[in-house]
């Protein structure tokens, strides 16, 4: 294993428990690893880590409230060597293993991997994500996301939320602790997000993305990112949601169709 990751991948058991905790996972699979990089190597990312100046997406709507930035060649090369590590043929291995998932790869582009940021009041709300990558055409099946943020606290906010299949219940959550990884499988009932943060103006919530894929299975439609309005908000804003969200995947299925980039 690259020497990016953390000592523990090379105990014995230690990969097997992970696909053990990954396949009983409810409300849908998914597996969290503390301590998932080398300890110098999260650091760098830390201390490195790109300003909002640096990132080339800043999304300020109805459902989302955050930056990302895919830009490597602005980055720390600390951040081109995680990406390749997490792209390599022995690190994917061990994904499958922990998953079950045979034959994933990143992508070398925005929706293979990169980096979020959000500032105070910065939120995600609940979704699930794009399934088909519209330019590839391959299938998304997991998220692994590495948490960088050093003395965060509770009140700060900013879980990530695991809800169930009708968005009426968030049955896990896990604080964005620093070094901590959560990988977890894309599909139709993984709704997730982050609610609104409340933090300091020099802090932010930070972490690093790659998405895996597989080649296309048959009968799969594709659907762009799909948001959902928490139980708890207004009705209106649940109204916003459902017609923003209808409207832009019937434009985004259209425009694929047509064979039209977006």
């Amino acid at each position: 294993m690259a020497n990016v990751f953390s000592a523990r991948f090379a105990e014995p058991g230690f990969v097997e428990k992970l696909a053990d905790d990954f396949k009983n996972a409810k409300p849908y699979r998914y597996v969290m690893i503390e301590n998932f990089l080398e300890e110098e190597t999260a650091n760098k990312l830390f201390s490195s880590f790109p300003n909002d100046a640096e990132l080339s997406k800043h999304y300020k709507g109805l459902n989302e409230q955050k930056s990302e930035g895919s830009n490597f060649s602005a980055f720390d090369t600390a951040f081109t060597d995680v990406r390749s590590a997490l792209n390599s043929e022995e690190f994917r291995k061990t994904i499958e293993k922990i998953t079950g998932i045979h034959d994933v790869f990143s992508t070398d582009d925005a929706m293979g991997s990169g980096v979020h940021q959000g500032r105070n009041g910065s939120y995600l709300d609940i979704h699930i994500d794009f399934n088909i990558h519209h330019l590839s055409n391959v299938h998304r099946r997991l998220n692994l996301l590495i948490f960088l943020n050093k003395n965060w606290k509770e009140s700060y906010g900013g879980k990530l939320e695991m809800w169930n299949a009708d968005v009426s219940k968030c049955e896990q959550s896990f604080l964005p602790l620093f070094n901590r990884c959560v990988i977890f499988e894309t599909n139709e009932i993984s709704y997730h997000g982050y609610s609104k943060i409340t933090i300091p103006e020099n802090e932010s919530r930070k972490s690093f993305f790659c998405y895996y894929y597989t080649k296309p299975g048959q009968g799969i439609k594709y659907h762009d990112t799909i948001f959902r309005a928490r139980p708890d908000e207004g009705a209106m804003k649940k109204m916003k949601t459902t017609v923003k969200e209808t409207l832009k995947n019937k434009v985004k299925q259209t425009f694929k169709k047509l064979g039209i980039k977006f």
